[in-house]
């Protein structure tokens, strides 16, 4: 997992570590995007950002991790809007260590901008079976929970 928990480590390090996760087996990325040019509404930076990891994880499942509890709903759209262009496999809500976890009403955000193009993984609070119910009636392709064994269970 690249730049976590807030993205903030350069693109350059990023690619690095991509390609270097890559050449010992890895079959996946996850990566944190750039929050603080985000907020900043420095686009280009956090485009650049995702497309460089993009390239350099050619082949590979590329995942995107937002931190949803920071963004308001025009930067998760705009964080939307760089993934569908990036051509990433998954957008993620969380990296566990926000102050805050998956909401519904984030994912639903999230899906009504990327449709089917992106899968979504929602990560972040989701601790029974109830809650991770709602989020895949909601479309996600994936919940990312410390509690998998009480779910399957209950």
């Amino acid at each position: 997992m690249w730049g976590f928990p807030l993205g903030a480590v350069s693109t350059q390090t990023k690619v690095f570590e991509t390609k270097e996760a890559i050449a010992h087996g890895a079959d996946e990325i996850d990566m944190v995007l750039q929050i603080g040019a985000l907020i900043n509404n420095d686009l280009d930076t956090v485009k650049k950002d995702i497309l460089a990891v993009r390239e350099a994880s050619k082949g590979k499942v590329l995942k995107v991790i937002f931190e949803n509890c920071y963004l308001n709903d025009s930067q998760i759209k705009n964080a939307c809007d760089i993934c569908l262009e990036a051509n990433v496999d998954f957008i993620k809500t969380s990296t566990g260590f926000g102050t805050g976890g998956a909401t519904i009403e984030n994912v639903r955000l999230m899906k009504e901008i990327v449709g089917n193009q992106i899968k979504i993984k929602a990560s972040g609070g989701i601790r029974d079976k109830e809650t991770a119910v709602k989020y895949i009636a909601l479309g996600v392709d994936r919940i990312g929970t410390s509690s998998g064994i009480k779910i399957v269970k209950a």
